[in-house]
């Protein structure tokens, strides 16, 4: 069984290793100090949303043998909705994974620093961190070499890390277990604590993932009959996942500090409790996160540009080298500078908002086409489990919307 599964491993290892980055690790150790483990079922709440809409992405690759970004382009028929769809797509998703590109790069940084120090080397007024570079050149390199299955081996090998690390921290705090059940299947808001819970569900369900689940079980899977696997790969990879994020939750509950913010801190805070192995395991998890996120957000922008724009998205060509490069040279150099150009990250996070319930609306409704999918359209039960999960988007995009306008 378990063979079987690692023969037939696809992309959702991937899917898993885009939602895990910095943002999410440092959301859930915000969750686990300030909240203990009463959020844990929102993280439940975020891996059913994650199965739905990835399962429908993933089907959709399959038999239509398309992304989403090439859908919308031949099925849209008015010019004006197609003309706003992807612009909408390319602000959010180009533009926002090169504002994001820095703090995946910034995370897996943090993780070589808890355990090596901090590095770096004046060059005039700009300092360069050898930790950004590193994290960029690899990958810069696995994402050259443009092999599907290269690619797959290596995120598949540090999500296996990133998990091992994470669910061994959360067990060295052995946590209260009666508790931990209690915040999985008993919802409850503490005070102050409802942009956690948006938060948390946000960081999980990721519009990139959509795009990039579609356009990569195409790489992998031809045939019909393969569906059966796209399925299992996609719901134990996400279920993996949000283990791996719960595990976070359950190991910052350990600590009752409010001066931890991120998971570095963690790290700092664990080790007079636990011992140094809990600070070199967080570290381990969070290095994996950062570089995992590192390589999925330029993969992501460049299938939806070249998709979006009707290029060539063979992994191989130069345009859709061209825009991963843009991505990551942009996130290499701000990591490495320290500069946070706040007004792109708020476009970015506007620009989300409004992608995840019309992208999640605009796959609804493709999977309701008979022309598109046949006999593998959505069934009565599905779509009914889709637009809940659609009304769940639309309050979730509207609240970080609010958000960010409330920071202006």
């Amino acid at each position: 069984m378990i063979r079987n599964w690692f023969k037939n491993i696809g992309p959702g290892p991937l899917v898993a290793a885009a939602f895990i980055g910095p943002g999410t690790v440092t959301l859930c150790t915000v969750a686990g100090v300030n909240f203990g483990y009463a959020l844990l079922w929102a993280m439940v709440l975020s891996i059913v949303a994650t199965i739905v809409l990835q399962e429908m992405s993933a089907r959709l690759g399959i038999i239509s043998q398309k992304g989403p970004a090439e859908i919308i382009r031949t099925e849209i028929k008015s010019p004006l909705i197609k003309g706003f769809s992807i612009l909408l797509i390319l602000s959010a998703i180009v533009i926002g994974n090169a504002a994001y590109e820095a703090g995946n790069i910034s995370g897996g940084v943090l993780g070589l620093e808890a355990v090596l120090g901090h590095h770096s080397v004046d060059i005039g007024s700009f300092s360069l961190n050898y930790f950004s570079v590193a994290i960029g050149l690899v990958a810069f390199i696995l994402l050259y070499i443009g092999n599907y299955k290269i690619l797959e081996k290596a995120l598949v090998s540090l999500v296996i890390l990133m998990s091992i690390a994470f669910i061994v921290t959360a067990i060295m705090t052995k946590p209260n277990l009666t508790e931990v059940f209690k915040g999985v299947f008993v919802p409850k808001f503490p005070d102050h604590s409802i942009l956690i819970v948006i938060g948390l569900i946000g960081t999980t369900v990721v519009p990139y993932n959509l795009f990039l689940h579609a356009s990569l079980v195409k790489e992998k899977w031809k045939s019909n009959t393969d569906l059966k696997h796209a399925r299992k790969d996609t719901i134990v990879a996400v279920v993996l996942g949000g283990v791996v994020s719960m595990c976070i939750i359950i190991s910052a509950a350990a600590i009752q500090s409010s001066e931890i913010s991120n998971a570095a801190d963690l790290a700092k805070g664990l080790e007079p409790l636990f011992g140094s192995f809990s600070k070199y395991f967080l570290a381990i998890g969070l290095f994996a996160a950062g570089i995992t996120s590192a390589i999925t957000a330029p993969l992501a922008a460049a299938f939806v540009a070249t998709g979006c724009l009707g290029l060539s998205t063979n992994m191989r060509s130069k345009k859709f080298r061209g825009v991963w490069m843009f991505i990551l040279v942009v996130g290499v150099l701000s990591s490495s500078s320290g500069i946070k150009s706040i007004e792109i990250i708020k476009f970015a996070q506007v620009a989300n908002g409004i992608l995840l319930p019309v992208i999640a609306g605009f796959l609804i409704w493709i999977m309701n086409k008979h022309s598109v999918l046949g006999d593998y359209k959505n069934t009565m039960r599905q779509n009914v489990i889709s637009v809940v999960i659609l009304a769940i988007t639309i309050f979730l995009g509207a609240k970080s919307i609010l958000k960010v306008f409330e920071l202006l």
